[in-house]
């Protein structure tokens, strides 16, 4: 059996992946980096590089691929995509003074959740790095935490589906679980984010507690609220663990760690996100067709941040939402000033992302230039915003603690020149003047011939005919010709003897020369030294720089929810403790800025004490859908302190919002389109409270109509019932429900217009009182383009159904009786009570076993002729 001898290098790689076994590594070697084994093959196809091998003659070659070790950005953010690790193993030591084989370690690895470069990451969203626990006794946890902020939180709970729901949510790009935790069902499409650990090392409490604490420079969990949250101790020690060994430094980037305050907020889970398309449209799709596009008109990245935070998490409490209200409301009477501020706002980079880069030692110098651009705005920015009269409380707030951070911005002006390299180790960062021993560097490296003539015309004094040379043997020289006849100075060194003349050297030339030969080297050692110098004392005002990031953050929110209210016309809602909701010309955001303002038709809608439940009937297409997600929207847009579109709207404050429209299904977990409706129908039975909004759309759809309506039926029955009534949007295709108005107080009809023309129907998009008379499904159908004949055929079906099958009056009637029995009627309409088809009665009386084919082929023309 052969052997295949390993070198040196190939032993100390080995010895490196067996570290990481489940992570490509990146081997440097010179100036590539280098990929082996599988994870050159894995490389090679989802980069679409070439893939060679190390000794392609051997009987066993080895896989390899590379790429140079500047250019590596792209390759690793492509493979962070796909959901890949990277660890970077770097050279350690200078290979020039490095005895045998160069020293290599990991020096960082890089994973979806903990990169901070803004070439992998979304400018104005979060990328979370998540870990989950769920223990019987201690209850459940969820921390989150992105590492190019520094911003971590989390939430501690009993209800475990409530965690899931929670990390659906929050999308984390990256999730750390114990070994032995099961994914539910409906996530295993998550599968590819999970990362496994062991308890007792990732998730152990006293562990976590000293991490904890260790991290935040805290003397107890109370400081940070986690003294009565076990297992949200247990996930941000696990996140801190995992940090501690990818990024292989301190963690003193983090903030003060904050939990979530729920009670705080309005809740939207994550099947009410995907269902009103607040930043993904039905289909997945970002951008076009979302909420978050329309309201987006922040000009920097932190406040494109705090804007998807305060979409996913609007205020619950009145106290917190007014100051934002008055703020938004100010901006957008001051539209000259606004627009100042929007301009002031654009030439800010991304303060957050910037510091935590340099705080880590993953800054480069143009994340300097990026500073000092973003921190000379400040001082006029502030200046602006304090010419203002009569600003709001929150804005006077934040100008009284406004830093310009005017000493910081002072340095690296004095510090750095004006055009900075890509990189630290090539020169060219610093102004002259900012360091002597480096201005001594710079003068040789950029004026060395200027200082040899001037050495050259000291000595032509003496001797004028004096010359200076360079050989790479001798180095520089001074040539003196004999035919000169002329003794040399007591200070020349005799170097060389040629035919016609000699060559000297001087002291002051041979120090001059060692000082320009080294210069170039010497001064990219001196300014990588004051790099790391400015690093840290840049980082020690990391603070300061949070702050005044958050600042800017609230003031690009505030302006942008101005700005949208001007831009799309939409006015200031008056939010009180009540449960009455009074909307008056309300529009659907997005659908209106999709389609334009024009043609759209705006439509009131009250919820109050004569109506808790709004019974809402109409045909397909002439929009149900549209009315009840806008009412949704307008209440989230309320609450985060934003102006709504509506002529006026009077709101009572939500804690939560539900939303089940639209048919989905999940069948690769075996879960029909009814499935996952019920599922959603039966977490909000379970969850809506008093305050709560809810949005029903078809309930009972996805089964049989006798199913589906009873199902139907109960379930508003329930909403009535439930804590005199929760405010309900309740869209249906069942008329027969409209009965119910008459036995169920709160539960009010309402239809969505339509009027025939001449054989056509026109869709007035107008939400009015009553029930609608009819579904008009086929005329809807004949407009989508179904054929003729297949409409005509489904009318001439549809008349003997009406003729045959029980019919909806009678049904009404059934609901209306069913309605009045005790206990708001809460079973179904017995079925002996429905009408039957004969021909279904004939059926089964018929005992098969006594039938012969010729009585079957009788019974058969019978049935027909019975059907019409």
């Amino acid at each position: 059996m052969n052997t295949v001898k390993l070198t040196p290098m190939m032993e100390q790689y080995l010895l490196v992946k067996e570290e990481y076994p489940d992570t490509l590594v990146f081997f440097r070697m010179g100036d590539f980096f280098e990929l082996f084994f599988e994870d050159a093959e894995i490389a090679a196809r989802e980069l679409q590089i070439t893939l060679t091998s190390r000794n392609p003659g051997a009987d066993n070659p080895v896989p390899m691929c590379g790429m140079p070790h500047h250019a590596i950005d792209d390759y690793v953010r492509q493979l962070l995509e796909k959901g890949y690790r990277v660890a970077l193993c770097d050279q350690v030591e200078d290979p020039r003074q490095a005895k045998g084989l160069v020293r290599r370690e990991v020096t960082r690895v890089l994973t979806p959740g903990t990169v901070v470069e803004d070439q992998n990451l979304d400018a104005k969203g979060h990328n979370f790095l998540s870990a989950l626990f769920w223990h019987p006794d201690l209850g459940g946890g969820l921390a989150w935490v992105d590492v190019s902020t520094g911003m971590w939180s989390g939430l501690q709970t009993r209800a475990e589906a409530a965690l899931w729901q929670w990390l659906v949510k929050m999308n984390p790009s990256e999730i750390l679980l114990t070994q032995t935790q099961a994914l539910p069902a409906h996530l295993e499409e998550a599968a590819r984010k999970v990362s496994r650990y062991p308890e007792k090392t990732y998730f152990d409490g006293p562990g976590a507690t000293d991490k904890i604490l260790r991290a935040q420079r805290v003397a107890s969990l109370a400081a940070l609220d986690l003294e009565d949250k076990p297992a949200l101790t247990r996930c941000c020690g696990a996140l801190l663990t995992y940090l501690e060994l990818t990024q292989k430094r301190s963690l003193e980037h983090l903030r003060p760690f904050e939990p979530l305050n729920i009670a705080a907020t309005l809740l939207l889970d994550e099947v009410t996100e995907r269902n009103l398309e607040l930043f993904r449209t039905m289909d997945g799709g970002k951008g076009r067709g979302t909420l978050w596009q329309v309201l987006d008109q922040t000009q920097t990245p932190m406040g494109g941040r705090l804007l998807e935070t305060r979409l996913r998490q609007p205020f619950r409490e009145l106290s917190a939402i007014s100051p934002v209200q008055d703020m938004v409301a100010y901006l957008h009477e001051k539209g000259a000033e606004r627009e100042k501020l929007r301009q002031f706002l654009d030439r800010v980079h991304d303060l957050e992302r910037l510091c935590t880069r340099i705080v880590m030692n993953r800054s480069m110098p143009r994340d300097f230039a990026s500073l000092g651009v973003s921190l000379a705005v400040l001082p006029a920015m502030r200046a602006h915003l304090s010419s203002l009269e009569n600003p709001p409380a929150k804005l006077q707030s934040l100008l009284d603690s406004w830093d310009d951070l005017d000493d910081v911005c002072a340095l690296l002006r004095r510090a750095l020149a004006d055009s900075l390299p890509p990189v630290i180790t090539e020169g060219g960062l610093f102004r002259p003047g900012y360091d002597a021993r480096l201005d001594e560097l710079m003068e040789l490296t950029d004026h060395g011939q200027t200082a040899l003539n001037a050495v050259l015309e000291r000595e032509r004094e003496a001797l004028p005919r004096l010359k200076l040379g360079y050989t790479k043997a001798f180095g520089y020289y001074f040539e003196l010709s004999r035919a000169q006849n002329a003794a040399p100075p007591e200070h020349f060194i005799r170097r060389q003897t040629l035919v016609n003349a000699e060559r000297y050297v001087t002291e002051e030339l041979r120090n001059l020369e060692e000082r320009l030969l080294s210069a170039a080297d010497l001064r990219k050692a001196r300014e990588y030294d004051l790099f790391l110098t400015l690093r840290e004392e840049v980082a020690g005002h990391r603070q300061r720089f949070m702050d005044m990031a958050r600042t800017v953050a609230e003031l690009d929110f505030t302006q942008s929810l101005a700005y949208a209210a001007h831009k799309w016309d939409w006015s200031r809602p008056e939010l009180h403790e009540g449960l009455d909701i009074i909307i008056k010309g309300g529009r659907h955001p997005v659908v209106e800025a999709v389609q334009g303002r024009a043609g759209y038709i705006p439509n009131d809608l009250t919820l109050d004490d004569n109506g808790r439940l709004l019974l809402i009937t109409g045909p397909n297409m002439a929009g149900k859908s549209t009315v009840l997600r806008q009412a949704a929207l307008i209440c989230i847009l309320a609450q985060m302190g934003g102006f709504v579109p509506a002529s006026s709207a009077r709101l009572g404050l939500c804690d939560r919002i539900f939303s089940r429209v639209g048919a989905s299904d999940n069948l690769s977990m075996g879960q029909s389109t009814f499935m996952v409706e019920m599922s959603e129908t039966a977490r909000i039975l379970r969850q809506a409270g008093k305050r709560s909004l809810v949005i029903l759309d078809e309930i009972g759809r996805g089964t049989s109509t006798f199913d589906g309506l009873s199902l139907a039926w109960a379930v508003a029955e329930e909403l009535v019932r439930r804590q005199g009534g929760i405010r309900t949007l309740f869209a249906t295709h069942y008329h027969e429900l409209t009965a119910l108005e008459e036995r169920l107080p709160g539960l009010r009809n309402y239809n969505i217009a339509i009027r025939e023309w001449k054989g056509e129907i026109v869709f007035l998009r107008r939400l009015v009182p009553g029930p609608a008379d009819r579904s008009y499904g086929i005329e809807v159908a004949r407009l989508a383009g179904v054929p003729a004949p297949v409409v005509a055929r489904a009318k001439e079906i549809l008349a003997v159904l009406e003729r045959t099958a029980p019919n909806s009056g009678k049904r009404r009637e059934l609901i209306s009786r069913q309605a009045g029995l005790p206990g708001l009627g809460t079973t179904a309409p017995p079925r002996e009570e429905m009408e039957e088809n004969p021909v279904l009665t004939a059926l089964r009386a018929l005992n098969v076993n006594e039938l012969s084919p010729l009585d079957a082929l009788t019974l058969l023309h019978q049935w027909k002729d019975m059907a019409g």
